[in-house]
């Protein structure tokens, strides 16, 4: 071979593991649902356009603790499926599903994910927390989808990881298809009363993947006059972190604004 095409062949070489590169660093998130065959929301490329998403669902029928044990061991072969796929991070996108067994079992469940498939990861609930922690809530409103008893152990999840829950209060869902639809004006309004039911609160959370807050984030933040936290946004951005961004969406809430 002369010289100059070796150096041509080491341009090409050069060239190649760059772009090899390029792709193993591309920003991908696994996210796994509690439903089976949930798509993608809209939400997530709406605020991260450069992200590729991957879903994955676990096949949960009903927002109960019985559910949740049933389905509970599929996450992590989910996450495996999806690190094959070119994950480059795990989310586990549901909120009762990962806070239904207190703070420490979130953890562990994260710690599993990240050994088994070598992926950082991270959960709904942690995007709550993480969340809340941004804002500076401390004392918390919590409006929710569920029924008395998940609401009962996500006050656990939270006074667990450190904040004072003022009030929870539900929707009663267990199964989003035997109830009504659940509209942005009357998630606004109930979420709203939920806040006004305990004024001293500093951040208002507004909990299950399932309930569209996006839109809500800005209207409930001008009414309440305190940050909002919700699941499928703040999860999204907790998993975009993970991938080396900065989890930024401005126009959306004050978190978002800022991150």
């Amino acid at each position: 071979m002369n010289l100059r095409s070796r150096r041509e062949f080491l341009q090409i070489g050069g060239a190649a593991a760059c772009a090899a590169l390029a792709r193993a660093a591309d920003p991908v998130l696994g996210m796994i649902f509690p439903p089976a065959n949930y798509p993608v929301p809209p939400e997530a490329p709406l605020l991260y356009p450069n992200v590729k998403f991957l879903a994955e669902g676990v096949g949960l029928e009903r927002m109960t603790p019985e559910e949740y044990d049933r389905v509970f061991d599929r996450i992590l072969p989910a996450a495996k499926k999806q690190a094959a796929q070119g994950a480059r991070a795990i989310d586990v996108m549901g909120t009762s599903l990962t806070f239904y067994k207190g703070a420490a079992f979130n953890q562990r469940l994260i710690d599993t994910i990240r050994k088994e498939t070598g992926l950082p990861a991270t959960t709904m609930s942690t995007g709550i927390v993480e969340g809340l922690h941004a804002v500076g809530g401390r004392r918390v409103a919590v409006a929710t989808a569920y029924n008395n008893e998940v609401n009962r152990r996500l006050g656990v999840f939270l006074e667990e990881s450190g904040f004072e829950v003022l009030t929870v209060k539900g929707l009663g869902i267990e199964r989003f298809e035997d109830s009504p639809p659940v509209t942005h004006d009357s998630l606004l309004q109930f979420s709203a009363s939920v806040w006004e039911s305990a004024r001293k609160a500093d951040a208002l959370v507004v909990s299950c993947g399932a309930l569209k807050t996006l839109d809500l984030l800005v209207p409930l933040e001008a009414r309440c006059k305190v940050p909002v936290v919700s699941s499928t946004p703040h999860a999204l951005r907790a998993g975009v972190r993970l991938l080396g961004l900065s989890g930024r969406a401005p126009g959306y809430g004050s978190l978002l604004e800022k991150s």
